[in-house]
């Protein structure tokens, strides 16, 4: 009898649908992190498993309970019901939202969004009824910070679906974060802390709190909305008037939690937590308010960064990019020092008092939470605040691994305390009962948490956390000087004068350009990529390089004493060829004395070949004699040619199709390998095929190592969203509706674009005329170029192209493969071949040998069709034209195809049909 009540008292106090979704995301947010690197959207799927996930359930669960406290009522069976169905919406839509972006089946997203938003605004109708049907207490008012902040998430989550069709522009991304970070998050955060922090510091709250809660409130809401308005509408200073009024309202508040804490400073894990959160919070937006205000002074003539010939349109959306690409680099501060912090604190805090028990395990369960917390404190922030400078990204990988590990313990700690507690609770509810397990609580004496024990006790773990993290940032910094900014290779002496000069790299250009130094100077750049997604590096002529940064990625770079003129430039392929390069001039001295600095004429040094090498425009690349004809292996793969009838359909229909660019080292011709940048694998990608009034719902996703992005010209929309290129680890949807006939072309269009369809970034989609009559065979032939770097592995070599001189001209990315792999047929049969040229150069003229057309079909129209005693030899095409041709073959044999350009059908052009009976 005595077990089975002490059982039941060891349950009581949990809830089983409050309390395990918020440890299952976090659980699955720390999961995310370790694997980030093999699966898609990393980024995305990190921060929401954690705001959408774990906070977002916190805030359902907990703003609920507030309430109730605050209004001085009791939660019915039926309200708990209720509550359950509510949970079970919002957790069960943000599975869906995840599934369906990551998957980009818009459907699926919206229909998660849809069961969120029947959640939350069923909670915050919820809170608005109660409100009005109770007697408030002293701070009874904020429970308007919930109801407003469940009001912000409606659009916040509105904006979300919005931006999951892939089409929506960075003003509105923006938009969404801040109405949900700032909003839906903040706003409910600043109505609980005016409660919370005071009760978690064990003293009262200040007296002048319930007034400035009232007054913050419309501060704050007023603030996002304003904030939100001005990203939609891409206005600086509106953004920055709504983080400033954001601002002023957490200054409201902050008075108040200030002068608690000077009564009863914070020593647990739970205050030190919530603590530090506010602080980062209030950080974040004050580094962004003054960031908007700074970004925003160009487009009012006040600033000097933008070149004075700009528009005051271009200078505008110059700054917005800004502001956009530091709300980036914000968002994991906010995410991390801000979101999670204030959740663990507050939930340390507060699962014991909800598991109850009596005063005896309560504090048995807050000193389970409270275990190592000075210590976990510690380590969090000061590792947080090691990701925030400017270090090496093997310090900040470290650092962040730190972070992890620390807030992590906390799912480890969880149930040791809540076990603890129940067990605790059971002793104190049947004496006795545990007598003889080791858990009775008279044993174990005096039960001390952390934030209790002696100043001494408490100064030694904040101290030996922060050794922690700077003996590891001191280790990583000596290992690797480069990566901190301190050149592994710097010329001349150490006290030299040093110039510092600040460089932006973006649209394929240094800004500054050209940088004048006097000789005998140190120079030191520091260099930002503020280009909105392309990844930039420098490198200089005299062997100092920086690394590859992702857009809003910053690093020093010491380059040296400067003895002589100095040229630099970006490696990333191609760029350097569009005008990506920075000169140093060496000034008061002869700089033609150390011309050996160039990297453009002399002999270059040995650093320079290197480079050059990296950039494909250094290295011979013809690579001795291709033998077209030699065997190409037991590994080869034909690319598969034949084009398959259309299923029939009673009308247009949707193709949905993925298309995931990534960096495959593939064969071009026997013995010859290039890595190629491909759609899905290939060069040429993948044909698609409908027929007019099909639409074709595109995913783009890049799994390659830079910006990349697709055209289609089988449809006809705006450029600017579908077509714009996406970094690495983004993702984006291109829907168009085929409303022409044709065999049409799509391909990379970021610059430099000659580079990236020469590199296989190219393909084909045919769109059936609606009267095109059946054949027997059809087949596809893509029409491409190679300019071949390094022939073992090699990429495009720029300074061919410009040339217009390829090395290979293949027809579906493979030299001569038709002939190693001929195009069956039979005799008699009516075969018909659609050609495209997809260039960058070479126009092809399409022929048979031994063969003639009696229908040829060219950009949308017949030349012949069909007709008696008329033929066509070749099918003439520009490049990125396309049409088909139609023959019939009279006899058993082996008929060549080719382009009559003959020495493209020399270089690889060239296939077979091999035609039997």
């Amino acid at each position: 009898m005595n077990t089975q009540r002490a059982e039941q008292v060891k349950r009581r106090g949990f809830w089983a649908m409050r309390d395990i979704p918020t440890v299952v995301w976090l659980v699955l947010t720390v999961l995310s992190t370790i694997v980030h690197r093999w699966v898609p959207m990393p980024a995305w799927l990190m921060l929401h498993l954690l705001l959408l996930g774990a906070v977002t359930h916190a805030i359902l669960v907990w703003s609920q309970y507030f309430s109730f406290a605050l209004l001085r009522s009791s939660a019915t069976a039926d309200e708990r019901r209720r509550q359950n169905l509510r949970l079970i919406f919002a957790n069960g839509g943000t599975v869906i939202i995840v599934a369906g972006v990551l998957t980009a089946i818009w459907p699926i997203t919206l229909a998660g969004v849809a069961a969120l938003l029947v959640a939350v605004v069923w909670h915050g109708l919820s809170l608005y009824r109660r409100a009005r049907t109770s007697m408030p207490g002293k701070f009874g008012r904020t429970i308007r910070y919930y109801i407003t902040s469940a009001a912000l998430l409606t659009i916040g989550a509105l904006l979300g679906a919005w931006l999951a069709r892939g089409d929506g522009a960075p003003n509105l991304v923006l938009a969404h974060a801040l109405i949900n970070v700032l909003g839906w998050i903040g706003v409910t955060v600043a109505g609980t802390v005016v409660t919370l922090w005071p009760t978690i510091l064990r003293t009262r709250a200040d007296e002048h709190a319930a007034t400035g809660a009232a007054r913050a409130l419309p501060v704050l809401a007023g603030g996002v909305v304003v904030a939100a308005t001005g990203a939609a509408l891409e206005q600086l200073l509106l953004v920055a008037a709504g983080l400033a009024g954001y601002l002023a309202g957490l200054v409201i508040i902050g008075v108040s939690l200030v002068r608690a804490a000077r009564r009863k400073p914070p020593h647990s894990f739970a205050a030190l937590s919530v603590g530090a959160a506010l602080v980062w919070w209030a950080g974040t937006v004050a580094f962004l308010a003054v960031g908007a205000v700074v970004f925003a002074l160009p487009s009012t003539g006040a600033g000097t960064d933008i070149d004075a010939g700009a528009s005051a349109a271009s200078a505008a959306s110059a700054g917005f990019a800004a502001l956009d690409t530091l709300f980036a680099q914000v968002v994991p501060f906010l995410a991390a020092g801000f979101a999670a912090q204030v959740l663990l604190g507050a939930l340390s805090y507060l699962i014991p008092v909800v598991l109850g028990g009596g005063p005896t395990p309560v504090r048995v369960g807050t000193a389970g939470f409270d275990s190592g917390g000075i210590l976990r404190a510690t380590v969090a922030n000061a590792a947080l605040a090691v990701c925030a400078l400017p270090v090496s990204s093997l310090l900040r990988v470290v650092a962040s691994m730190m972070y992890l590990l620390a807030m992590a313990s906390f799912l480890v700690i969880l149930p040791r305390a809540m076990r603890a507690q129940r067990r605790a609770k059971a002793a104190v509810a049947v004496p006795g009962a545990q007598r003889g397990t080791g858990s009775d609580l008279p044993r174990r004496g005096p039960i001390v948490p952390e934030g209790e024990q002696p100043r001494g006790r408490r100064a030694g773990q904040a101290v030996a956390g922060l050794l922690a993290v700077v003996l590891v940032s001191a280790g990583i910094a000596a290992a690797d000087p480069a990566g901190m900014g301190w050149s592994a290779a710097p010329t001349g002496a150490a006290d030299a004068p040093v110039q510092t000069v600040q460089v932006e790299a973006a649209d394929m250009r240094f800004t500054p350009n050209r940088i004048e130094v006097p000789v005998g100077t140190r120079l030191v750049i520091e260099i930002t990529n503020t280009d909105a997604s392309q990844v930039h590096d420098l490198v200089f002529a005299n062997g100092i390089a920086g690394g590859r940064l992702a857009p809003g990625e910053s690093e020093t770079i010491d380059v040296g004493v400067i003895t002589g003129d100095l040229d630099g430039w970006c490696s990333i392929l191609g760029h350097r060829q569009m005008g990506m390069t920075l000169q140093i001039v060496a000034t008061g001295a002869d700089s033609s004395a150390d011309a050996g600095m160039h990297g453009d004429h002399g002999m270059p040094g040995a650093a320079d070949a290197g480079a050059d090498s990296a950039d494909g425009s250094g290295v011979d690349p013809s690579g001795g004699a291709i033998d077209l004809m030699a065997d190409p292996g037991e590994d080869f793969e034909p690319f598969d040619a034949v084009l398959r009838p259309l299923a029939a359909s009673d009308g247009p229909v949707t193709r949905e199709v993925t298309l995931t660019v990534t960096d495959e080292e593939r064969e071009v011709a026997p013995g010859v390998t290039q890595t190629l940048w491909t759609y899905n694998g290939t060069a040429p990608g993948p044909v698609l095929h409908g027929r007019v009034g099909d639409t074709f719902v595109i995913t783009l996703v890049n799994d390659a190592s830079m910006g990349h992005s697709i055209d289609f010209h089988a449809g006809a929309l705006a450029p600017n969203e579908p077509m714009r290129t996406i970094a690495p680890g983004e993702r984006l949807t291109y829907t168009f509706t085929a409303t022409r006939s044709g065999i049409w072309m799509y391909h990379c269009s970021t610059m430099p674009m000659s580079a990236h369809i020469a590199n296989g970034m190219y393909g084909a989609v045919v769109i059936e005329p609606d009267d095109l009559p059946a054949v027997d065979r059809s087949y596809v032939l893509v029409q491409g170029e190679y300019y071949l770097g390094d022939h073992d592995g090699g990429m495009v070599d720029m300074d061919a192209i410009a040339t217009r001189n390829p090395d290979l001209v293949t027809f579906n990315g493979y030299a001569n493969q038709y002939d190693h792999a001929p195009l069956p047929a039979t005799v008699g049969e009516r075969v018909r071949v659609w050609v495209l040229d997809a260039g960058v150069e070479r126009p092809s003229s399409f022929h048979v040998v031994g063969g003639q057309f009696d229908t040829v079909w060219s950009e949308g129209a017949y030349s012949i069709e069909r007709v008696t005693g008329t033929g066509a030899q070749v099918l003439p095409l520009m490049v990125a034209q396309g049409g088909f041709v139609e023959l019939t073959f009279p006899e058993a044999g082996d008929y060549p195809f080719v382009s009559h350009f003959m020495i493209d059908a020399e270089r690889g052009a060239h296939g077979t049909f091999a035609v039997r009976e």
